[in-house]
């Protein structure tokens, strides 16, 4: 039974292209899973299994009762199947069979798909053409709209009347907290931020409430830290008097302010077909929920995009797509900073594993890209962009990314130095010049996956347009600005964020050879690494 995917019928029944093991184990909702699915990741529990050319991964795995676990994949987008009560996106089941699926063709050989997964993926690509389908009824918007618009219209003042009411107390307690000296701050049992940020819950203005919080955790964070808040004052004063004044602001920069108080805006405009490279997956809590980010590049528009998926407590979210894989698909970008944030709609055919790196710019030019992205959101955290040519190196206690030609660096976020990505884009580099992406921002760079220096030459790939430069086309999350680079940059003057220092330098002494573990055979086997 050969499949249509939702998206175009497909024209082969030949084997997908197989991922990579660090592809597979990218996906895994958390440690425990990841380490569950990789018991599973041999063919001794499974039978019943294969594949075929649309995308479709089936399996049977033995478990302790007498009945097997019945498991099956769509590649396509991804999406899975398992009879197993675990509530996990994907479960241990799931991560298991595609290991075995990855480790090569024996394991999992083509064939015809089961009735029992067959009927299941069948209504899985139905309702994803229904659901297409209404989008392009509509001009690519995922929903017709409220019941009643003139309900909706109600609630929504009502709901910016209490903002407002937020908004004008949070001035009032900033003005007290400067009037009676940043001191105050840091005194135990200090309660105004909780309390404040409670305020603005109840206004509805959860972006307000949650930089509040922020506010408080500063005072703790070491040496340097009544500037810091300081500066964050300031931020917090710049969006509520944006905020108290958004009818004189032009509507670009009001969609920014609304999507940083809080309120959500639904993607709209016409759809963004491209083939889109997934740089980056990484989770974050955020409260009681968990964030996910995916990053997209689009190979024919040079545009960066941003998925974001909220998964409940104890739940990983539900969108999960493989660092390294190319998808053909369509996206809706949302309104306000930099119209990065999108929502992934229609795909076409089946991911491919194969693709070349962004182009890339200079340290200095991606530092000037966070600088203009400034201008249209101020609250601006971070900024996405591709680094070529650049070395990692060893700088007093942390590292740089520095340029091959030795006159521009960015120091590496505090927050990367602790993650094992770091020594994984050491042993990538071994002294030689690389590409990384990530984001640039007031902190440093972070990087989230990087190439080596002959991933340019991928045959796979047609990508030579140059699009894209050194910045990505879009905006980051939030955060505070006017903070130094930390060691080796200076902020500069005018709308650039300024450039690093030259670093004399060159290169990294026995920076750690080539890796030969698993994670660096995968980033070999598809031309990416990932670094989070």
């Amino acid at each position: 039974m050969l499949l249509s995917h939702g998206g175009e019928p497909l024209r082969t029944a030949a084997p997908v292209a197989r991922w990579t093991v660090e592809q597979v184990l990218a996906l895994a909702p958390d440690d425990a899973s990841r380490k569950a699915g990789s018991k599973l990741g041999s063919a001794g529990p499974w039978s019943g299994g294969g594949c075929d050319g649309s995308g479709a991964v089936w399996g049977q795995c033995k478990g302790s009762g007498s009945k097997p676990y019945m498991t099956v994949i769509d590649i396509t987008g991804p999406a899975y199947k398992c009879s197993c009560p675990s509530r996990k996106f994907p479960c241990k089941h799931a991560l298991g069979l595609l290991l075995v699926w990855a480790s090569g063709e024996s394991a999992l050989p083509a064939g015809e798909v089961p009735d029992w997964a067959g009927e299941w993926l069948a209504d899985r690509r139905r309702r994803s053409v229904e659901q297409a389908e209404k989008r392009a009824g509509t001009g690519g918007a995922p929903s017709a709209g409220p019941a009643d618009p003139e309900a909706a219209r109600r609630r929504a003042e009502r709901r910016a009347e209490r903002i407002t009411g937020g908004a004008q107390e949070l001035e009032e307690r900033l003005a007290d907290l400067l009037r009676g000296g940043l001191a105050a701050a840091d005194q135990p049992g200090y309660g105004l931020w909780e309390e404040t940020a409670a305020r603005m819950v109840d206004a509805q203005a959860p972006g307000l409430a949650a930089r509040v919080r922020e506010l408080g955790s500063i005072p703790s964070s070491g040496p340097g830290w009544p500037a810091r808040l300081l500066e964050e004052c300031a931020l917090l004063h710049l969006l509520d008097s944006a905020w108290l004044g958004i009818d004189r602001l032009p509507e670009p920069l009001a969609a920014t302010v609304r999507t940083r108080v809080g309120l959500t805006a639904p993607a709209e405009g016409p759809p963004v077909r491209d083939r889109w490279l997934v740089l980056a997956l990484y989770d974050t809590p955020d409260g009681k929920i968990v964030a996910r980010r995916i990053w997209l590049y689009g190979r024919e528009t040079g545009r960066t995009a941003l998925l974001l998926s909220f998964g409940a407590a104890g739940r990983s979210p539900g969108l999960a797509l493989p660092v390294g894989v190319t998808i053909d698909a369509e996206i809706t970008p949302h309104p306000g900073s930099g119209r990065l944030r999108a929502e992934l709609g229609r795909q076409f055919g089946v991911p491919s594993p194969t693709g070349t790196p962004p182009p890339g710019g200079t340290a200095a030019e991606a530092i000037g890209g966070y600088g203009d992205a400034l201008q249209e959101d101020p609250w601006l955290d971070a900024w996405p962009v591709t680094l070529r040519d650049v070395i990692p190196v060893p700088s007093g206690g942390g590292w740089q990314l520095v340029d091959a030609a030795g006159d521009a660096a960015l120091p590496v976020a505090p927050a990367a130095l602790s993650r094992p990505g770091l020594w994984k884009l050491v042993a990538l580099s071994g002294g030689s010049p690389v590409t990384v992406f990530g984001e640039c921002g007031h902190r440093g760079f972070e990087p989230f996956a990087a190439w080596s220096t002959g991933s340019d030459d991928d045959p796979g790939s047609d990508d030579d347009s140059g699009a894209g430069g050194g910045t990505g086309a879009g905006g980051g999350t939030e955060g505070e600005v006017g903070a130094d680079f930390g060691d080796g940059a200076e902020a500069g003057g005018g709308t650039e964020a300024g450039t690093a220092a030259a670093v004399g330098t060159r290169g990294v002494a026995a920076a750690a050879a080539r890796s030969d573990t698993g994670s660096g055979r995968a980033g070999a086997a598809s031309g990416i690494v990932p670094l989070i």
